[in-house]
C-alpha cells in the first residue's frame, strides 16, 4: 500500500483518551487542549479511515516511503509497540501475514510493557521490558534465526514535564536498545528510534555512526512541528560480525 496522504506522538498520546465525552469533568485545561487538537488532527482522522490503531502509523509509512527500510521477507522487531500501529505497517510492508502469495513472507515481533491487542501477521511479547535480559532471550527465541533485519523503536518514557530529565531518560532507553543490537540485529540491518532533541543527542548519534554505515535524522510530517521529536535512522549495521568474532 503506497502512502499518499497529503496531510495526515507517542503511544501514550494515542491511547490517552478513548472518546470525546468520557471523564470530561476530571480533565485539566492542558488535557482539554490536547483533546481538542487531537480530534482536529488530520492524521488522527486518516488513521481512523485507514483502520490504523494510532496516528503514529503515518510516521513509519513516510519514513519507509522515503528510505525503503521495509520490504517483503524481512524480520522486524518493533519495540514499544503498543497500541500496535507500527506493527500494522510492518506487517503490510514485509508481507508478514502472507497476503501476497508471490512475495516472501516476513515476520513482525512487537514488544511492550503494555498489553497489545492481537494482530494478524504479528507476534506480540507483552507485558515485557525490552531492556530486561530475560526479554532479550525470549526475543531471540521468537525471531526466525534469532535475528531481526530491522529494529524499530517508538519507545518513550512517561513524560515528567522536565525537558532535560525526559531527554536523559529517553537517551537511556535508546542506549539500552542499541546495546542489544549485537545480539539481535543482523549485519547490514536497520535501526530506527525516536529521539527528543537535547544535550545528549549528538553523543548518541556519534555512537550510531560508529556502528552503522549511514545515519540520518528524519522528522516525518506526522510529528508535530512544535515537538522536539525526531527519528534517528541508521542503516547497514556493521558490528554484528565483529561482535561474533570478539
Amino acid at each position: 500500500m503506497a502512502w499518499s496522504l497529503k496531510l495526515v506522538g507517542t503511544s501514550l498520546q494515542c491511547r490517552r483518551f478513548h472518546t470525546a465525552g468520557s471523564h470530561s469533568k476530571g480533565r485539566t485545561g492542558a488535557e482539554h487542549l490536547w483533546l481538542t487538537r487531537h480530534l482536529k488532527d488530520p492524521f488522527v482522522k486518516a488513521a481512523k479511515m485507514e483502520s490504523y490503531r494510532c496516528r503514529s502509523a503515518f510516521k513509519l509509512l513516510e519514513v519507509d516511503e522515503r528510505h525503503g527500510i521495509l520490504r517483503p521477507g524481512l524480520r522486524v522487531l518493533d519495540c514499544g509497540a503498543a497500541p500496535g500501529a507500527w506493527s500494522q505497517v510492518a506487517v503490510q510492508r514485509v508481507n508478514a501475514a502472507g497476503t501476497d502469495p508471490h512475495a516472501p513472507v516476513g515476520f513482525v515481533l512487537g514488544v511492550d510493557l503494555l498489553h497489545i491487542s492481537p494482530l494478524e501477521g504479528a507476534t506480540f511479547l507483552c507485558p515485557a521490558d525490552v531492556t530486561d535480559p530475560r526479554t532479550l532471550q525470549r526475543i531471540q527465541e521468537l525471531l526466525p534465526g534469532g535475528r531481526a533485519d530491522v529494529i524499530l523503536s517508538d519507545m518513550a518514557p512517561n513524560a515528567t514535564g522536565i525537558r532535560s530529565l525526559d531527554h536523559d531518560r529517553l537517551i537511556g532507553l535508546c542506549s539500552s536498545l542499541l546495546d542489544t543490537a549485537p545480539h539481535v540485529l543482523h549485519p547490514g540491518g536497520t535501526f530506527l528510534c525516536k529521539m527528543w532533541a537535547g544535550s545528549q543527542s549528538l553523543a548518541y548519534q556519534k555512537r550510531l555512526t560508529g556502528q552503522f554505515q549511514n545515519t540520518r535524522t528524519v522528522k516525518p510530517r506526522a510529528s508535530r512541528k512544535e515537538s522536539s521529536e525526531v527519528y534517528l535512522l541508521a542503516t547497514q549495521y556493521q558490528r554484528g560480525k565483529e561482535f561474533a568474532e570478539d
